[in-house]
């Protein structure tokens, strides 16, 4: 009955008390058993036992539940509908159930309780009333307090931080940012591990990061979450719990404890969490999720938030080792990175798509209608075979990019916020734009103005969730570029993109004008002639421009996602 939180259960008086409305029954009796509290619970479990075997675990009778939306029953013991629990974690303050009492009933029944005031708070095995068959002497009434749990063994404080020193001579060293030292930096994400012992037969790891709430890192065939052999420092006011787990895919560790741990020690001061232990190369009672230490794994490091000793999900993508590291082998300096191969490139094809090729696309069209007339590439105007080769280029990076997170997730990812949505728009307009491409009307047809409209508008909506989609994306945590930097990047290229379009409007514009004009003055042909070459050289001149700006910052974000 005692809840696998990572530690002990309170000793001072319960807040909680069950509470029954008769002391007596008959067996197939129906009693009404009431916990309540002064104080709210999230989670209780709630058992009936013989009074008079102590020692036994077998649940007495069986449950009706008066409220199956916030209650539900469990089997213990093979034994169906033996004990109630809660079905989520809302807060509660009072519960009402019905106790069955069984044909064969002892002669005496009493209740127990657990109750769970938060995560790391709770009571164990809260002994309730006690009820007794027609005919029983009652026993004098037991106190509802339980009692002291057996000390174990506290963990040592460290005199002071771990240093960087001695990295790649007499330990192995993952570090992020790289070069970093955890006794100047306490953002300094910090994982060592040296052998000791004659016959190297245990590893001491040092463990350090931000002391934002739990530091931790993981034994991984892969580097992949999942089936993984996890250690953990995790802040509890002020003290710091070292265990160890195992996480079976992406989901909250399974079976914490301190097993083939020892020599603990933890610091919690300056900003930083840090921790020490030794664990044995093989464990002498191997447990399948326990690894052993003399094989090559991936390292994770990670850290993240912590609630009622609960911790939550990180923050951060993982820190990954780029290979394998042979835990006893020889000390050497780790390279690591946050950003998944697939994820970069997902970034990398979107943006290219967009800051570049179809940015570009957009402004040929736009724009360079009139240039070049007496020019054709492949039969056609050399702006349209422009304008479809980097459209349809754009579309086939988009697409691209599109699947690889899907790859990466095996899924749709839930935490991704907007992102995603706004990233399937942009996908299906970009596909319905050929598709109207297609189908358009002649140049020559009275329906072909709507063709241009809804092109040109599609179009433009596109663009717009497209950047939109590219500032969102830089806040993804699998691929989180640093702030607020890659931010003021896109909010440059915006500005950059806005003000060639306004400028060539302008232009626009004033040439519409001017042609007007033209019929009601006197000029040569050859005085016009020469006047639209020098406007297309500058036009020309000007859409290098605004490429060869895009592909710069194009290219500072690439860098930055290549530096994760």
């Amino acid at each position: 009955m005692e809840p696998h939180h990572r530690t002990h259960g309170q000793t001072t008086r319960s807040p909680y008390r069950l509470d029954t409305n008769t002391t007596t029954f008959r067996p197939t009796d129906r009693i009404q058993v009431v916990l309540s509290g002064t104080s709210y619970f999230e989670g209780f479990l709630l058992q009936a036992r013989d009074a008079a075997n102590q020692g036994s675990a077998a649940a007495v009778g069986t449950f009706t539940l008066t409220n199956p939306i916030r209650t539900q029953l469990l089997t213990c013991n093979k034994h169906q509908g033996s004990a109630v629990s809660q079905t989520s974690d809302a807060r509660l303050k009072e519960v009402v159930v019905i106790w069955n009492a069984p044909p064969d009933a002892p002669t005496q029944v009493q209740f127990f309780v657990s109750v769970v005031a938060h995560y790391n708070k709770f009571w164990v095995k809260l002994p309730g009333p006690i009820v007794y068959q027609h005919g029983v002497t009652p026993h004098p009434p037991q106190s509802d307090t339980t009692p002291a749990p057996v000390p174990t063994t506290t963990p040592s404080t460290l005199p002071g931080p771990f240093s960087s020193e001695g990295c790649g001579q007499s330990k192995s060293c993952l570090l992020d940012p790289p070069g970093c030292d955890p006794k100047e930096d306490p953002q300094c994400f910090f994982l060592s591990m040296s052998t000791e012992g004659p016959g190297e037969t245990s590893v001491i790891f040092e463990l350090s990061g931000p002391a934002e709430g739990y530091v931790s890192f993981a034994l991984s065939w892969d580097t992949w979450m999942g089936y993984d052999d996890a250690y953990m420092c995790v802040k509890d006011g002020d003290r710091v719990s070292v265990s160890a787990a195992f996480f079976s895919g992406r989901t909250h560790p399974e079976d914490e404890s301190q097993s083939g741990l020892s020599s603990v020690s933890w610091r919690l001061a300056d900003g930083a969490i840090q921790c020490r232990f030794s664990r044995p190369v093989k464990l002498t009672n191997q447990e399948p999720a326990r690894y052993d230490l003399d094989q090559k794994y991936f390292l994770f490091l990670t850290s993240g938030h912590v609630q009622y000793g609960k911790i939550r999900k990180h923050s951060r993508q993982p820190l990954i080792s780029t290979q394998r590291k042979h835990i006893t082998g020889p000390p050497e300096v780790l390279r690591g990175s946050r950003g998944p191969i697939i994820m970069k490139m997902h970034g990398a094809l979107m943006l290219l798509a967009w800051m570049l090729t179809g940015s570009v696309g957009t402004f040929i069209a736009s724009f360079y209608k009139p240039d070049w007339p007496k020019q054709s590439l492949l039969g056609q105007k050399v702006w349209f075979q422009v304008h479809r080769g980097l459209m349809m280029l754009t579309l086939t990076l988009t697409i691209v990019a599109f699947c690889l997170p899907f790859f990466y997730r095996q899924g749709w990812s839930k935490h991704a916020g907007v992102h995603p949505y706004l990233g399937c728009c942009v996908l299906a307009l970009s596909l319905i734009q050929p598709i109207m491409a297609m189908i358009r009307p002649s140049p020559d047809s009275h329906r072909r103005f709507i063709f241009n409209w809804a092109h040109w508008g599609i179009g433009s909506v596109t663009e717009i969730l497209a950047v939109a989609t590219m500032f969102l994306g830089t806040h993804q945590s699998s691929l989180l570029l640093p702030q607020p930097w890659a931010t003021h990047v896109l909010i440059g290229y915006v500005t950059w993109l806005a003000s060639f379009r306004i400028l060539l409007l302008m232009h626009k514009h004033l040439y519409f004008k001017k042609s007007l004009g033209s019929d009601d003055t006197q000029g040569t042909l050859s005085d016009q002639s020469e006047y639209a070459q020098w406007v297309s050289f500058i036009k020309s001149l000007i859409l290098a421009v605004l490429a060869l700006g895009n592909a710069g910052l194009l290219m500072a974000l690439m860098s930055s996602i290549a530096a994760i």
